[in-house]
């Protein structure tokens, strides 16, 4: 099964609304030329509808970077499934490494955010990755089996074909510091494992499973081409037009 390359951008806390509207004019110019790739970009909340409005007409979809698991209700400061797909996004990103690390969100509530953004209609980009001591000490695959063992609990077998994968080694996201091609592979091809044992070969083919971590124009074309890896996460090199479109000209 031939998987479709997803380059999807997270802003992250990142640009004003009038640097939105540039990068996403931008790229809107550029990205026409790519009709292989799938390509994607999350700006943040107050963002995400100027953006989409401004990507209309586009190959480029909007993604949100955060999604609360409520329909509604008295939950200040959240933002449900609903609404983003009512502003226009296609796309959730569901338990960054930045909101496991720093915001202390568990595998559980990645879970029901996941089943929260699929029943709305949203594509869930679901972040798995370990730390650099869980790297060093050998358990990559462990941490990252129990991540996804969590993160997808009761995701029905039709629902996981719908949904990316992103791993995320944690050590690698903002340092500079990136996977090697290997390295990435490694875990990709342990992931896919992980989806065939619980779902079957089918599903496991049909999941896109993407890489993040400092990649860049430059590194790009070597990771993708293992044959796991089915696209990038990108954060840093998203906010400029000519380094993401040399990410998705890597993916070609």
């Amino acid at each position: 099964m031939t998987r479709r390359i997803l380059i999807a951008g997270n802003w992250k806390m990142n640009l004003t609304l009038s640097a939105s509207l540039e990068l996403a004019e931008g790229l809107k110019q550029k990205a026409a030329g790519f009709p292989a790739v799938d390509i994607a970009v999350c700006p943040p909340s107050v963002y995400v509808q100027p953006v989409a409005a401004a990507l209309q007409g586009s190959a480029i979809k909007v993604g949100a970077q955060n999604v609360y698991f409520e329909k509604n209700g008295a939950f200040t400061g959240e933002i449900s499934a609903e609404m983003l797909t009512d502003i226009g996004a296609t796309y959730v990103i569901v338990g960054h490494s930045e909101r496991r690390n720093i915001l202390g969100e568990s595998s559980e509530l990645v879970n029901v955010k996941t089943h929260a953004a699929l029943s709305a209609g949203l594509i869930p980009i679901v972040c798995v990755g370990e730390l650099l001591k869980e790297r060093e000490a050998g358990t990559t695959e462990q941490v990252v089996r129990r991540q996804f063992d969590g993160s997808f609990s009761g995701v029905s077998a039709g629902d996981m074909k719908k949904c990316v994968i992103a791993y995320e080694p944690v050590w690698a996201i903002g340092t500079g510091k990136v996977a090697s091609p290997e390295q990435a592979e490694e875990v990709h091809a342990a992931i896919r494992k992980m989806v065939e044992a619980k779902y079957g070969k089918d599903v496991a083919e049909a999941v896109r499973i993407q890489y993040g971590g400092s990649v860049n124009d430059k590194n790009a074309r070597e990771i993708l081409a293992k044959p796991n890896v089915d696209g990038a996460l990108v954060g840093g090199a998203s906010l400029k037009v000519d380094p993401f479109i040399g990410i998705i000209n890597g993916a070609v």
